[in-house]
């Protein structure tokens, strides 16, 4: 079941507030055995001082029906099977099956996350009572939003009277021409972090030298800079080291988080995909099997033929998404083994465009690519098949009746240059960039069928296997993706280039 390949705990329970189904992460969150909570009142979860809210709630979700977080901006907490409390997240989704009202609950624990905020204010704490000098300011007109106690207790100002100067007050050799030259690199994205020395100058007008190392943030919307400024008039040596220590771990702070963010977008895909994805076959699957018991007499055999094949086609098409999941978990964990061996390549495209046939719509051909007798290919026989096949899947999908697809083999440098080209809907220009992202679809095929998942698993593929694809594409004029696969002999080159 697809509940089982991911780390996120999943409980379904129905209307009566009974748990009909729970997955292996959700039972071993809550400390409980497979199997062990169905039929139990979804309260067994909950601590006893939030029990009497949470059925009202319940009853008034149900009613709604509606997606949702659930109680969002409040601190939720579980209780397992032993009486432990632990903080978790959890995300609401209603659904229909045989007229029958279900709630999926998602669920995450938080623990570390908590730790994580936990951190955050302890690294909030060092900023303001570091005796280095920590400067917060606006990215375009230089005035100060921020500056720690050491920086104050240096410069002889208060907050106060920073809340008004802007960086060029307290620099005498630098002006604003400068300043702009200098966060230059880190607005184009250029560089991460700026480093150079300068003077300060106190209140009573004493200097002393510093080195400045300036990084760009954001402050919601507001783009501002951080520097950490180190005196170095004594303590250069001492300081710095002390200052790259906490710089270090703002940093990592600062990509965990964001990490998290990322991770929490794909969560919120990935339900989006499975309640949309799964929804609509399993409905025809459920009409279709409905429908075969009307059909009882030997006359109606083609009708439920019909039935049949619509069910075949379901489950293959659920199986193939569950099997992109697999795919995925195994590439993010590093567990693909792959196999290299020689084969001809005109056997693999034989088989790609015999299964790719059977999808062709009215009209639709596929145009076999000329002279590819003679080429051996030495790669992942395989995953090759994999990538052709989900290319001309995907030429033929978004592509309409009565048009060609191409495949075209030819050589660039020493590699292997296989192009599918459609004359389908083409890919807007602002949702390029994004095209290999997991779970990304184009604005204009999302009423097409899919799981934006096959072109990461590809790109993936061939990054491990020191290959590539890439793509070509016009609105209105159709694509071309093209993969590059290494040529390890001179024979190959010889049949390419005739």
């Amino acid at each position: 079941m697809f509940s089982e390949v991911i780390s996120e705990g999943i409980v379904i329970v129905n209307a009566q507030q009974k748990i009909t189904a729970s997955n292996k992460a959700a039972n071993k969150m809550f400390d409980y055995r497979e199997g062990e909570l169905i039929g139990k009142p979804l309260d067994i979860l909950i601590p006893q001082r939030a029990k009497h809210k949470h059925g009202k709630l319940a009853d008034k979700f149900m009613g709604e029906g509606k997606a949702r977080q659930m109680g969002k901006g409040l601190d939720l907490v579980g209780i397992r099977k032993g009486g432990e409390e632990f903080p978790l997240e959890i995300s609401l989704n209603p659904f229909k099956l045989q007229e029958k009202q279900y709630v999926l609950a998602l669920i995450m624990d938080i623990t570390e996350k908590k730790k994580a905020e936990q951190t955050i204010d302890y690294w909030f704490q060092i900023f303001d009572e570091s005796l280095n000098e920590i400067y917060v300011f606006d990215a375009e007109s230089f005035i100060f939003i921020n500056v720690n106690r050491g920086a104050q207790m240096n410069l002889g100002y208060n907050m106060q009277d920073l809340g008004t100067m802007s960086v060029m007050d307290i620099k005498p050799e630098v002006t604003k021409d400068v300043l702009e030259r200098l966060i230059s690199p880190l607005i184009l994205g250029r560089k991460e972090k700026v480093i150079f020395e300068t003077i300060h100058k106190r209140k009573d007008g004493s200097l002393y030298p510093v080195e400045v190392h300036l990084q760009l943030s954001f402050i919601g919307r507001r783009r501002v800079c951080v520097a950490i400024v180190l005196d170095i008039t004594e303590r250069k040596n001492y300081t710095q080291q002390l200052e790259n220590t906490v710089e270090e771990r703002t940093q990592q702070l600062r990509e965990a988080l964001q990490a998290e963010k990322k991770l929490n977008e794909l969560k919120t895909k990935f339900l989006s995909l499975v309640s949309h994805e799964f929804k609509t076959p399993l409905s025809s699957i459920l009409t279709s099997t409905s429908l075969l018991k009307k059909y009882t007499t030997s006359e109606q055999q083609d009708k439920r033929d019909k039935h049949i094949t619509t069910i075949k086609s379901k489950v293959k098409y659920l199986d193939n998404i569950l099997t992109d999941f697999l795919s995925i978990e195994r590439l993010d964990l590093g567990k693909v083994n792959y196999s290299m061996t020689s084969f001809p390549l005109s056997k693999l495209i034989n088989e790609v465009v015999y299964d790719a046939n059977m999808l062709l719509k009215e009209g639709q051909r596929i145009q076999y690519p000329r002279d590819i007798d003679g080429i051996v290919v030495e790669f992942d026989e395989k995953i090759m098949g994999l990538a052709l096949s989900n290319l001309v899947h995907n030429a033929i999908k978004y592509s309409p009746e009565h048009s060609d697809i191409e495949l075209k083999v030819s050589q660039e440098n020493d590699q292997l240059k296989i192009d599918i080209l459609d004359n389908g809907f083409g890919i807007p220009p602002e949702d390029q960039p994004f095209i290999f992202d997991r779970y990304f679809r184009a604005t204009n095929v999302l009423t097409v069928q899919g799981t934006g998942i096959g072109l990461n698993i590809v790109r993936q593929h061939m990054n491990n296997l020191n290959a590539n694809v890439t793509f070509k594409s016009e609105m209105g004029t159709g694509s071309t993706f093209t993969l590059f696969i290494p040529i390890n002999n001179k024979e190959n080159e010889k049949n390419l280039t005739g």
